[in-house]
């Protein structure tokens, strides 16, 4: 079976530079499966140039309306929608997000078939592709970086500016703490295993949710804090993490003696919008609230963490947020503010080293099924639009493509 597949260019603002396959990928999968040919639209901003792609024989072009299948990575603006074609990134959809409806709505009438990530899963529901260990490992990189301009203790290159993860990793290696730090990772998956492994570049140790709560320290150090300490049931049950996905409303937050005790709060973990809020406004404003630095990697806006009120970007990644007057301000401009750093693409800072292991995922996980002309239920789990109608399992959107959807 002959497969036209396209890399599409980013379109959304601000620009995107990964990639859903490097060169070197493009080219392994070409020498593997010899019916697939790889078109990719040219582009001025990726981290892999136009030349990069040609040099190993890949075609690069504008017009990808001969191709079967196009693989993106952010969201695709709806005025470059060839109609018909079956189409493979982030949407942002499942949960009805207002900002992408019309886009959305633009393929169904458009008779597109929509394939997202998010949703490509094993059948016990773990995630077969995503950026989320890079997003921690950035996350946590700009929650020291924040630490120490708003305390003047050290300076960091942005990761940005690095070349590479490993540029990145070398400035923390000589890195130097002039006084303790407390830090909390939020979270028990891909964002905090990747914020752990950037703290532990600078060899910081983790110390269990007791001590931290009971002792102080004369070195940083960091505790991870799974669901089973950040929240607890309402009649006292002993927590069951099934149960708190089933009902997450049967439980009440009990981060507040961590609040406390933190100093550098980096959130890694899955927020629900029925499930309760790490914290309250009000509680940022108590006495025994000592969280000054919040690097928000999940990014939920009015989520689960109060302060974030909007997202930042690469270029412009914090801001101080003002518990009594809830206004930004502003960042490292009022030393009782807490700043925050709640950008929305961090993977974005090291766009080749995300791409490469993200198209690894691909490689592994997805693409032979769909080279192959396999059936796959991960793809049909994942597939939201098929030819412009809802899969039975997104049935709920239905509202979300009416015009007169709330």
């Amino acid at each position: 079976m002959t497969i036209k597949i396209g890399i599409l260019r980013e379109t959304k603002s601000p620009p995107d530079r990964r990639v859903p396959l490097a060169p070197e990928q493009i080219r392994l999968l070409m020498e593997r499966h010899p019916s697939a040919h790889f078109f990719v639209q040219s582009s001025p901003l990726r981290c892999y140039s136009d030349e990069e792609y040609k040099r190993l024989g890949i075609a690069v072009k504008n017009d990808l309306s001969e191709c079967d299948l196009l693989l993106g990575v952010k969201e695709v603006d709806k005025s470059t929608f060839i109609p018909g074609k079956t189409y493979m990134f982030f949407a942002h959809v499942g949960k009805k997000q207002p900002y992408n409806r019309e886009m959305f709505r633009t393929m169904a009438e458009k008779n597109i078939s929509l394939i997202d990530y998010e949703y490509l899963t094993k059948d016990t529901g773990e995630r077969v592709v995503a950026f989320g260990r890079w997003a921690g490992i950035v996350g946590a990189y700009n929650g020291l970086r924040a630490w120490g301009m708003k305390t003047g203790s050290f300076v960091l290159k942005p990761a940005h500016k690095c070349h590479d993860h490993r540029e990145m990793v070398d400035n923390l290696r000589s890195l130097v703490f002039a006084s303790p730090l407390k830090i909390i990772v939020t979270g028990e998956g891909r964002v905090a295993t990747g914020a752990l492994e950037t703290l532990a570049a600078c060899n910081i140790p983790r110390v269990d949710p007791a001590d931290f709560t009971a002792m102080e320290y004369s070195v940083p150090v960091v505790c991870q804090l799974g669901p089973g300490q950040y929240v607890t049931h309402r009649e006292d049950k002993p927590f069951s993490f099934g149960d708190f996905v089933r009902d997450p409303e049967g439980y009440v937050s009990a981060f507040l003696p961590y609040a406390g005790a933190a100093d550098l709060l980096v959130t890694g973990h899955y927020w629900d919008p029925k499930s309760p809020k790490l914290f309250s406004p009000g509680d940022m404003t108590k006495p025994g609230f000592r969280i000054k630095v919040i690097a928000d990697v999940t990014c939920d806006i009015d989520g689960s963490v109060p302060s974030t009120i909007r997202a930042t970007s690469i270029e412009s990644p914090f801001y101080d947020y003002d518990p009594v007057t809830r206004k930004e301000l502003e960042a490292f401009s009022y030393p009782s503010a807490v700043t925050v750093m709640s950008i929305d693409n961090l993977p974005g800072e090291l766009p080749r080293d995300a791409s490469v292991d993200f198209g690894s995922q691909l490689i592994n996980n997805v693409l032979p099924d769909m080279l192959s002309g396999r059936s796959s239920p991960a793809i049909d789990r994942a597939t939201i639009l098929f030819s412009g109608k809802l899969n039975s399992r997104f049935a709920y959107l239905d509202d979300y493509l009416k015009f007169d959807a709330v």
